[in-house]
């Protein structure tokens, strides 16, 4: 059995398709599932959604909590870290993340930041070892997958793209995916959603399509995984 978690965060709700000011980003979620649940029907799914339930921002005192040894924190350190606690419990668990998300100012929503702020944490998440020199960080998961499922007011943002260096979105997530155990990403993004035309609507069923074959490839992969184990 594979877990999966599934994490929105835009801060729209999901009304249906073709919903004025219903999020893409969600309804491309909802369409993977779909898709996966046809054919895994036992897999377990942990859901957040992150724009109806914001993670709080790290302060002074969560600070404070985090390098404090853990044989030395207070009950108000243990309270404080209860948060990040549960999310990296839920990341460690999964064995696929799934991230439905849109573009905010050419980049992640705070409320997304907020989260892999809470979970990428040393001695949780990453160890840090200057005898490792000039990298001194490294990741304590490993084998996970994630699929980072985007809907963008423009377009032109992958590879090779006209706005490829406007992308802060799909890049600083790769990177910071690396902290969560991550080794297989992938991205499917919609496009043009400013503009309502022709080419929003082909973005949107071309994603959907690269969903279904993404769903069919990890079908094989977790099939061929389940036969090794």
């Amino acid at each position: 059995m594979t877990t999966l978690l599934h994490i929105d965060t835009s801060a729209r709700s999901f009304y249906g398709e073709g919903e004025k000011h219903s999020s893409i980003s969600k309804m491309l979620g909802q369409h993977f599932f779909a898709h996966w649940k046809n054919q895994h029907h036992h897999d377990q799914i942990i859901h957040r959604d992150l724009g109806a339930q914001p993670p709080n921002f790290v302060s002074q005192k969560w600070l404070e909590a985090v390098f404090t040894p853990a044989s030395k924190r207070t009950e108000a350190h243990r309270v404080l870290l209860a948060e990040s606690d549960q999310y990296i419990d839920e990341v460690a668990r999964a064995d696929i993340i799934l991230i439905t998300t849109p573009m905010y100012n050419y980049g992640m929503p705070a409320a997304l930041k907020a989260w892999f702020d809470q979970v990428i944490r040393i001695n949780k998440t990453f160890t840090f070892d200057l005898a490792r020199g000039d990298f001194p960080l490294e990741p304590i998961f490993s084998n996970k997958t994630l699929i980072l499922l985007s809907s963008c007011g423009e377009f032109g943002f992958g590879e090779g793209g006209i706005r490829e260096h406007m992308n802060h979105l799909g890049t600083h997530i790769k990177v910071l995916s690396h902290y969560l155990g991550v080794d297989q990403f992938f991205e499917i993004r919609s496009e043009y959603q400013e503009f309502g035309d022709n080419r929003h609507e082909g973005s949107i069923l071309s994603a959907k399509q690269k969903i279904e074959k993404l769903v069919s490839e990890l079908t094989t992969t977790q099939s061929k995984k389940m036969l090794t184990a």
